[in-house]
């Protein structure tokens, strides 16, 4: 996003906080825990994933898959890795900030790893996906269809949410 952008959004948060009588600290308490709330949500999901994945590599199987399997395998784990490195960022960027009355910076910060994150996360997601199916069916249609889950992904994660803040954001 740009600065501009951030400074409308800012702005019209700012309006928002009259409305509902919050001092600026009482609204980065409130972005603070809802972001939180979302971040607990990734979080569950791509520890999941990422653990699964990281017992991948000690089955029989996985030294029997063509280097090229293996390849996507390592790239998939590390986007794992690093979507969670991003998605525990915020706890980890609160704790080292905590008591220094710099919330609402530490607000935006971790928003920003938490946008990090999940595009991290649907690409590992992607990736996996794309591994699975590769060697479950040897079949052409797989980039087909993981090129399908990922544009549900996109609608889903950003395309929809992007749509609902356009249509129902009120420019004063």
């Amino acid at each position: 996003m740009s600065d501009a952008t951030d400074r409308r959004d800012e702005e019209r948060d700012a309006e928002r906080d009259e409305k509902r009588g919050e001092s600026e600290k009482e609204r980065a308490d409130r972005q603070w825990q809802e972001l939180i709330q979302e971040i607990r949500v990734a979080q569950t999901g791509v520890q999941i994933l990422f653990g699964f994945l990281l017992t991948v590599v000690f089955t029989p199987l996985f030294h029997e898959l063509p280097q090229t399997d293996k390849t996507i395998y390592i790239v998939t784990i590390v986007l794992g890795a690093l979507a969670t490195g991003a998605l525990i960022g915020p706890v980890a960027f609160h704790r080292v900030v905590s008591g220094r009355r710099i919330k609402p910076e530490a607000v935006a910060w971790a928003s920003r790893l938490t946008f990090v994150g999940l595009v991290l996360l649907l690409a590992t997601c992607t990736a996996a996906l794309f591994l699975v199916l590769r060697v479950a069916t040897h079949d052409a249609v797989v980039p087909w269809l993981v090129a399908g889950v990922m544009a549900w992904y996109l609608l889903c994660w950003f395309g929809l949410p992007l749509w609902a803040r356009v249509r129902y954001t009120v420019e004063k």
